[in-house]
């Protein structure tokens, strides 16, 4: 199973990770913790929207971008709290 990714050398430790290919491109979708204490870092990250994707486990190593992504809590901006991230990247050519 695969339990870590990196968009841009960031590392995300995943709780569930899925992949697929869709018209003849990777979709991987991913769940993920994330703490009050990383929320800016990783939101910061998100919204640039376009990464290159590692997955060491599988030996994946692509250009993605954002295809959806959600989160079960809204304000992390609170003290220890902890929301569950789910992000589905799709492999891009360009």
């Amino acid at each position: 199973m695969v339990t870590e990714i990196y968009l841009n050398e960031y590392k995300l430790n995943v709780t569930n990770y899925y992949e697929e290919t869709k018209n003849h491109l990777l979709l991987v979708k991913v769940e993920f913790k994330v703490s009050s204490e990383d929320y800016h870092d990783i939101t910061t990250l998100l919204y640039k929207g376009n990464f290159d994707l590692k997955v060491p486990e599988r030996n994946i190593a692509c250009k993605v971008i954002i295809q959806e992504y959600s989160t079960s809590i809204t304000n992390l901006y609170e003290k220890d709290q902890v929301g569950d991230f789910t992000l589905t990247l799709l492999e891009t050519r360009v």
